[in-house]
């Protein structure tokens, strides 16, 4: 997908799983939402091929929208509506939808109805796009960062109910700048920049690979790490990095944990703390993506 000179999205290649959750992270400007505004059909591809349900989004997009949901960055209501009537209107265009008042209860909308969207918070905004995006009961659901601007306990509850879509076999395609909502939240994390997939893969192989775990404990100053050293496992390394702050590094597992806690004991050593520390999402992101930051 070209914008003028602007290549903003470059011979991407993502394939999502049914049933799944799988987020789609990258710094401004990376080319999610173009990607997302490409399998929703709302823009044609310049090259390349697009397939979302088996279907072409743009050529039988009337095929393709009754059983796609789609929540929009920009919100994707009439300034003058309010969120019951939106609700409403969108239930009426599906055969077999949710309940507007349920649903508008369980996202906090439901002391809205006077409100015109215009004047509508930045959250409650977001959160009547993901109910309209959902209330058809929809097998696909792309969400356009659902959880910009929301208070955490907002967000806990978009959280959960993306959890019943999963657990419902709907299969979810996000958006998200918090790299800890992708972390919790999806079995697939594609890492996308300048347009292209960097990385992808769950969270869990997305933060171990290529990394080793880390144990960090404190102790007395000046242990004898050679006498440690010799009883750790093959691939396992210590350091003292500051006085009395000791990294031990290598796969971590309860057996490497265990050997450390023995040697502590046979050895008098009293710890004051000791701690698995793993790489995350966001250290994965900003080694992928870089650290400077974006316009």
């Amino acid at each position: 997908m070209r914008y003028g000179a602007v290549t903003a999205v470059d011979r991407l290649d993502l394939e999502v799983a049914a049933g799944q959750v799988t987020a789609v992270v990258g710094p401004n400007g990376a080319g999610k939402t173009t990607t997302l505004e490409t399998c929703e059909g709302f823009r044609r591809p310049h090259e390349g091929s697009v397939r979302v349900l088996g279907l072409d989004p743009v050529a039988e997009a009337a095929r393709l929208r009754p059983r796609v949901g789609t929540m929009l960055q920009s919100g994707g209501a009439w300034s003058g509506v309010r969120a019951p009537e939106a609700l409403r209107h969108a239930s009426s265009l599906h055969a077999h939808p949710l309940d507007p008042d349920t649903l508008a209860d369980r996202l906090g909308l439901g002391g809205c109805g006077r409100t015109p969207y215009r004047r509508l918070s930045g959250g409650q905004q977001q959160r009547l796009g993901l109910a309209m995006a959902i209330i058809g009961r929809p097998e696909l659901v792309f969400l356009d960062e659902p959880t910009a601007g929301l208070d955490p306990q907002a967000r806990r509850s978009v959280w959960e109910l993306v959890g019943e879509l999963r657990a419902a076999g709907v299969t979810v395609v996000v958006t998200t700048h918090y790299l800890d909502e992708a972390e919790q939240l999806a079995d697939q994390v594609v890492v996308v920049d300048h347009g292209r997939v960097l990385a992808t893969g769950t969270p869990a192989e997305l933060t171990t690979h290529g990394a080793e775990d880390t144990v960090r404990f404190t102790a007395r100053p000046g242990l004898d790490l050679g006498d440690l050293r010799a009883v750790l496992p093959h691939g396992c390394s210590v350091e003292e990095a500051t006085p009395g702050t000791y990294l031990l590094s290598g796969p971590v597992d309860p057996d490497l944990v265990a050997t450390l806690t023995s040697w502590c004991a046979r050895a008098g050593v009293l710890t004051r703390s000791l701690s698995v520390e793993r790489r995350t999402l966001e250290d994965v992101f900003l080694e992928l993506t870089g650290r400077e930051q974006r316009p």
